[in-house]
């Protein structure tokens, strides 16, 4: 399968990438929107993936990468939830606004902004390549 490129939420009160960074992997569990499921479910090994503080900071810092592929996540008592593990590759120079994101040409689409509650979303190559390119 070809590989494809991700964008993952997490409020850094409730864990950061500096946390990441500090743990070397992570389950991502507790996901409870079927799409954002779906899209965990989506992940191959080694995808990239990047972290976005939300609510209070609202920027992407970081890069990681699927470690593992999906598997029932283990903090679930009902239901049929799935969960991925991530690794951390490396924190961004600068980080990437969302303001920044909304005003670009090439990230102004992105399911983050379209969809602001969804926490697990794909996003294309171009996407991508250009946030890492603005976080220079």
């Amino acid at each position: 399968m070809p590989k494809q490129w991700w964008l993952v939420k997490s409020e850094p009160e409730s864990y950061s990438f500096a946390r990441l960074q500090k743990d070397g992997s992570t389950a991502w569990t507790g996901v409870r929107n079927f799409l954002a499921r779906n899209n965990l479910r989506a992940m191959r090994t080694g995808d990239p993936v990047l972290f976005y503080h939300s609510v209070s900071d609202k920027q992407v810092v970081g890069v990681a990468r699927v470690g593992k592929t999906a598997y029932p996540d283990p903090t679930a008592t009902e239901g049929d939830w799935s969960c991925v593990d991530f690794e951390p590759v490396r924190p961004l120079a600068k980080p990437v606004s969302l303001e920044t994101l909304k005003t670009d040409a090439v990230t102004k689409d992105l399911l983050l902004i379209r969809q602001s509650r969804l926490s697990v979303s794909p996003v294309t190559k171009a996407q991508f390549d250009r946030i890492l390119a603005l976080a220079k």
